[in-house]
């Protein structure tokens, strides 16, 4: 199997063996492939806790929604999709904005030179994922609306043969696959900055926040940990996560260099840039209505992360 075929494959379980804990359960973690959990799983160090990797936020959001995690990571867009979809959760903590580790891929021999000439074309996303409020600034940016585009809706492991093939003329996406689809013959049209923040949010369920807070809370101390020593050390983060990644470790190099940032806390601040994010969508009718986001914020754990 090769590599992108490795990395863009469906969920899947692993890690260290369940360990019974003061809640009588482990703690069950959803993760992808690239975030600041996938080095807390690298490092080994989590005893009591169960890993299930998912190719997307909206995946995530949907097995949190299922209750078959209790917490789980993904970028700005998922809560809020979430949200609209009726799943009961809150949002514990963030990330430092990421705003260039998401693009705008096209071919070079495209012609294309602005956002501006995508319109009437097509372009391939991932519903509901922080590349979907990046769609939403670039069109506001450039006085477009989401009709001057012909949005595909596909995930990672489509969109990738969509773009390399020709099928659609640009691609939204995020790292590491944004990373692995860099190569010559592409060209990075836009990213995030000034844009979108592209954070990170742990979601937690409110049953887990009950049952087993004291897990949760040693899933935080240990994210900081790991992402504060990933920083500190860059070419032994590489090292080690571009196995877990199924990636070559230059790409690994790359992705990360542009995208770890160090965990945050949530703040009302946090909570007012996602409704203003959520308000934007309801606006576009992408979402149904409007969502309350800023009231799943749930400071409990900021000390641990500040």
């Amino acid at each position: 199997m090769g590599v992108l075929a490795l990395l863009l494959g469906g969920v899947a379980c692993g890690g260290e063996p369940s360990q019974a804990t003061e809640s009588g359960q482990p703690l069950r973690v959803g993760y992808q492939r690239f975030g600041a959990l996938t080095l807390v799983k690298a490092r080994g160090a989590t005893p009591g806790v169960t890993w299930s990797l998912f190719e997307s936020g909206p995946a995530v959001t949907e097995a949190l929604k299922a209750g078959s995690i209790d917490v789980g990571y993904t970028g700005e867009a998922p809560p809020i999709f979430a949200a609209a979809g009726r799943t009961d959760f809150r949002i514990i903590s963030t990330s430092a904005e990421v705003p260039q580790g998401e693009a705008v891929l096209v071919k070079e021999d495209s012609g294309i030179t602005s956002f501006e000439d995508l319109k009437g074309r097509s372009i391939a996303l991932n519903k509901g994922s922080n590349v979907n409020w990046l769609l939403v600034r670039l069109l506001e940016k450039h006085g477009m609306t989401i009709k001057d585009v012909n949005v595909k809706y596909l995930k990672p492991a489509e969109g990738r043969p969509a773009f390399d093939n020709g099928q659609v003329d640009a691609w939204i996406i995020w790292d590491p696959y944004f990373a692995l689809a860099e190569r010559p013959g592409v060209k990075v049209l836009a990213d995030a900055t000034g844009l979108a923040g592209n954070r990170e949010y742990l979601l937690a369920s409110p049953e887990a926040l009950e049952a087993k807070s004291a897990q949760i809370k040693r899933l935080l101390q240990q994210l900081r940990e790991a992402t504060d020593w990933g920083i500190a050390h860059p070419e032994e983060r590489a090292r080690l996560l571009a196995p877990e990644l199924k990636i070559p470790e230059d790409v690994a190099k790359r992705a990360l260099a542009r995208s770890a940032r160090p965990v945050a806390p949530v703040t009302p601040e946090i909570g007012a840039e996602l409704q203003r994010i959520a308000d934007g969508f309801a606006a576009l009718a992408l979402i149904p209505g409007k969502v309350d986001i800023a009231g799943r914020v749930d400071e409990r754990f900021s000390e641990v992360l500040r």
